[in-house]
């Protein structure tokens, strides 16, 4: 059995709004028994058999049958999770600049969302692997930034999501939690 967290892409935002104990329950009715929810930003963790590839697939697929919408996720076992914010070079707690983590399910578009970072002024990111993009944004300005912006396109909605690192922490430390109880 893996420990996996599965990050969810636009609930609680825009129209989809989700109950975490309802979410918690269609995952566990989608054979994810041990499914938990963090924070209401659509967090979760949970063990299965399966690989990430296919826990990805049978999430979004419940996903969108149980609430009716055009779910994508990203799916990360608890060791990749580790790694990531070990690896994020930004402090976790700053008062002028909060640090994010861009995943993403697919590395072509994640290097066009760094191409296009990278091309700003003064925008802070490195590359943390080829799914994980870490950045700055100053404290208050986040979704006014110019990269927020750029990665809130529709292009790059199927395939990526963001969390700061204070969420990265907490989802990491949950799923070390799960994997030390399996």
């Amino acid at each position: 059995m893996g420990s996996y967290a599965v990050f969810l892409r636009g609930i609680n935002v825009g129209g989809i709004n989700i109950k975490m104990a309802d979410l918690r329950e269609a995952l566990k009715n989608c054979g994810f028994p041990d499914a938990k929810t963090l924070l209401a930003s659509g967090n979760v963790v949970l063990s299965s058999s399966l690989d990430a590839g296919d826990v990805k697939r049978q999430c979004e697929k419940c996903l969108r049958s149980a609430f009716g919408y055009e779910a994508w996720v990203v799916v990360l076992d608890a060791r990749s999770v580790a790694g990531l914010v070990a690896a994020c070079p930004y402090p976790d707690d700053d008062k002028s600049t909060h640090s994010y983590v861009t995943l993403s399910s697919d590395t072509a578009v994640l290097d066009e969302l760094e191409a296009a970072g990278s091309a700003l002024d003064g925008h802070d990111q490195q590359r943390l692997g080829p799914g994980a993009l870490a950045w700055l944004a100053p404290a208050g300005g986040t979704l006014d930034s110019p990269f927020s912006k750029i990665s809130a396109k529709a292009k790059f909605k199927a395939a990526t999501t963001t969390r700061n690192l204070r969420t990265m922490i907490k989802v990491r430390d949950a799923a070390a939690g799960l994997a030390g109880a399996g």
